[in-house]
């Protein structure tokens, strides 16, 4: 579900349409050649009402556009690997940073200055933390 977070304009909407209808025919036609076909008579309806200069019958153009393409969607529609509903989708895992904290003294001589721009930045972090929250209570530290 697109959720729009500002004002989308006329010419971005279309826009939009097309490209969900492009994505719609390529889930329909496996074959190269038909789905290309296809996309060039897709293109010169979008290209026929080009210079439509009257913006009520532009929005009755957009809302008759969007109508279509939800009657004749896919029922399975082709989702791209690393797309959301993809089969790779969010595979790669970011590990934390206290990971790090754990790798072996010799793992770590091999990225000297990664390391120690890391510590440094981890005391950056402790004094400002310190600034804004106070220092903790020595009570506090143990579980």
């Amino acid at each position: 579900m697109n959720i729009p977070s500002g004002i989308v304009t006329h010419a971005r909407q279309v826009c939009s349409l097309y490209k969900r209808a492009l994505r719609n025919l390529e889930s329909w036609y496996d074959r190269r050649e038909i789905y290309r076909y296809r996309a060039v008579l897709l293109r010169k309806r979008f290209d026929d009402n080009r210079n439509v200069k009257d913006m009520a019958v532009a929005a009755c153009l957009l809302e008759e556009g969007e109508k279509e393409l939800f009657n004749t969607m896919h029922y399975q529609p082709l989702k791209k690997a690393n797309s959301p509903g993809g089969c790779a989708f969010e595979r790669e895992v970011e590990l934390p940073d206290w990971v790090f904290d754990y790798w072996h003294p010799l793992e770590k001589a091999q990225y000297p200055e990664f390391f120690a721009k890391r510590e440094e930045r981890k005391q950056q972090f402790v004094a400002w933390w310190e600034k804004q929250y106070g220092k903790p209570d020595p009570k506090d530290l143990h579980h």
